[in-house]
């Protein structure tokens, strides 16, 4: 629908504008605007047209929120910036008047002011706050933090109970703000990967305290349930997900190779799915069959029996279950706590118990379900007992490889495949293995789109680009350079890339000898660790072109980083670090400042993992 100047507040440039701009947003983009200009009301002390009607029409929402409620979210993927999104929704329309903000885009010093915290935030590797969380969290727990006796808060922690430090940035906050003086809204929740159910009780337990503390009926104030949580903004999403056609499925490296990595290149015709570089492709994968055999075999169970698979009474046949619904590939303790529990198991409980952390971790190592059931003799628990302990499958998320402008109704991925031995016995990665082994060409799969707001292109495509992705970390830069080709910007882009062999290991060698003949790529670093005596990686190219390098930043460059969070984003981190020292004369303090200071700008992206 187009603007018409004699029917808006606008005048003729400000219309041609907008008329541009619409019709090429995103689902995500125009909610995003909406919450923005929503934000930028409330920071004004300024009402809509629109939102004073609905205020005067609904006296019952008016009264069951206060005024003012500041949302601000921590997220790496952008579960917790959706969460924000609905949330804000919500409370808007019970009369509130919302700010929603990332935590990187907070002003920390106007904190003070905030009358009603709702934190979402979620936990990124071992324990640390999010890329774009870092900042506030520093503030907050550092000794500029003000005393905020005033704040009423609640926290929503997103996090992985396979990993050690479970929801802990959100713990961290939830306990920060408590320190500084803050009184709870409502208890913080932490959240599991399937975390539909427990957000939505969450926001019902801040609606109703909202609504409560501002002299209105609880029942007044309106509930959320996991559906809504769930849905998207199309059709499809994550627990409704699209069973896409593969068009493609190859693998990238060459014979000899002790790696395999398949390009995967996957139909969306017909879905109403769409993406940007950046976004990522969540593939609801099965495990192993034969793993799952070998599991109903070790408790005797019968392939056949029907179980129910959720709150709502949806059933399916244990072994159809075991294959797409329950993980059975991952040990975590909360797990082998409700296991101990159900069988009773007095050497299974002693390991859970207290003093045995550091055994009970060694444990949960590469091992799986199975395991479990062999070590402690578990055979004989039911199967709808057991299978009620053990949490969803999760997606697996991969990077998008693919420009949706170069490749219409189309989405590609780059993964490896994980193959290894442990304890005995042969280990696969669920998903990775599943696209090498039991999907090909004419074969279908579950996939939706994870929007990730965090790994965006500059707005400005004169911005020079500095991308640093080894190994399948190189898939986005696909996308970008695929994208910034298709929109004919004009940036320059330099690609930091490394791998084990040139000969076998180099992926789509092709495509970047192409990009480079034909100029979109500016320049190509490239570090292939096994051909050389001495181990040589993208940190050491980094080193190398200092110079160069931080030429770039000073013209005004977006760093991108893809891949391995444990180790490779912390050398890549130091080496930039390194390189503002050596070449910029900064101390140690001023290059954290300065990396600081690219991430606030969104002149540092990474998505890592």
């Amino acid at each position: 629908m187009e603007l018409q100047v004699t029917n808006s507040p606008f005048n003729q440039e400000q219309a041609e504008l907008l008329n541009r701009l619409l019709p090429t947003l995103t689902g995500a983009q125009a909610s995003w605007l909406s919450g923005y200009l929503t934000a930028l009301q409330s920071q004004a002390g300024v009402s809509s047209p629109e939102s004073t009607q609905v205020h005067q029409g609904n006296t019952t929402a008016e009264s069951s929120a206060p005024k003012e409620v500041t949302i601000l979210f921590g997220s790496q993927t952008g579960n917790c910036s959706g969460l924000a999104q609905k949330l804000s929704k919500r409370l808007s329309e019970q009369g509130a008047q919302v700010t929603v903000s990332s935590m990187s885009d907070f002003k920390p010093n106007s904190l003070k002011k905030v009358q009603n915290l709702l934190i979402l935030v979620s936990t990124h590797g071992e324990g640390e706050p999010p890329d774009n969380a870092i900042s506030f969290y520093e503030f907050l727990h550092g000794k500029r933090a003000p005393q905020l006796e005033g704040l009423a808060y609640s926290v929503l922690a997103l996090g992985d109970t396979s990993y050690e430090f479970y929801c802990q940035t959100g713990k961290d906050f939830d306990k920060r703000l408590e320190e500084l003086g803050g009184k709870r809204l409502a208890e913080r929740v932490d959240c599991d990967v399937d975390f539909d159910e427990p957000a939505a009780d969450w926001m019902n337990a801040v609606l109703k305290a909202l609504s409560e503390g501002n002299g209105a009926a609880a029942s007044s104030a309106q509930t959320v349930d996991a559906a809504q949580i769930a849905a998207g903004e199309t059709e499809y999403s994550r627990t409704h997900p699209f069973q896409a056609e593969i068009l493609e499925n190859l693998n990238l490296n060459g014979r000899g190779s002790d790696r395999e990595t398949r390009h995967v290149e996957i139909s969306l015709e017909g879905s109403g799915l769409q993406y940007e570089p950046g976004d990522s492709l969540g593939i609801c994968p099965e495990n192993h069959p034969e793993l799952v055999d070998q599991l109903m075999a070790a408790m005797d169970w019968n392939p056949e029996e029907t179980i129910t698979i959720n709150k709502q009474g949806d059933q399916l046949a244990l072994r159809e279950a075991l294959l797409r619904h329950y993980e059975i590939s991952v040990l975590t303790k909360p797990l082998l706590v409700q296991a101990a529990k159900l069988s009773g198991s007095e050497p299974l409980k002693e390991l859970v118990g207290p003093g045995r952390e550091q055994e009970l971790k060694a444990y949960m190592v590469e091992r799986d379900l199975l395991d479990l059931v062999q070590d402690y003799r578990l055979k004989g628990i039911p199967a709808p007992s057991f299978t009620g302990i053990l949490r969803k499958l999760p997606a697996r998320l991969y990077s998008i490889a693919s420009s949706s402008k170069a490749y219409p109704d189309e989405v590609h991925v780059t993964v490896r495949t994980v193959r290894y031995e442990a304890h005995g016995r042969d280990r696969y990665g669920v998903c990775s293995v599943q696209l090498a082994e039991r999907l090909a060409s004419g074969g279908s799969l579950p996939v939706y789109i994870q929007h990730n707001p965090n790994f965006k292109l500059p707005v400005n495509p004169d911005t020079p680009v500095i991308m640093i992705g080894p190994g399948t970390g190189v898939a986005p830069f696909r996308a970008f350079l695929g994208e910034r080709e298709e929109t004919g910007a004009e940036g320059k882009n330099w690609l930091f890339y490394g791998d084990q062999h040139f000969s076998t290991d180099f992926l789509y060698q092709t495509e970047w000898q192409r990009w480079l003949k034909d100029g979109l790529l500016t320049r190509m670093d490239v570090a292939f660790s096994r051909d050389m005596d001495h181990k040589v990686y993208v940190q050491h190219r980094m080193l190398e072109k200092s110079r160069e390098l931080y030429e770039w930043l000073q013209e005004g460059a977006c760093v991108y980083v893809c891949g391995d969070e444990k180790k490779m984003a912390h050398d890549v981190h130091a080496t930039l670090a390194i390189i503002l020292e050596r070449e910029g004369g900064l101390s140690p303090e001023a290059a954290a400042e300065y990396l600081l200071q690219m991430q606030q700008e969104k002149r540092y992206q990474r998505d890592v993992y």
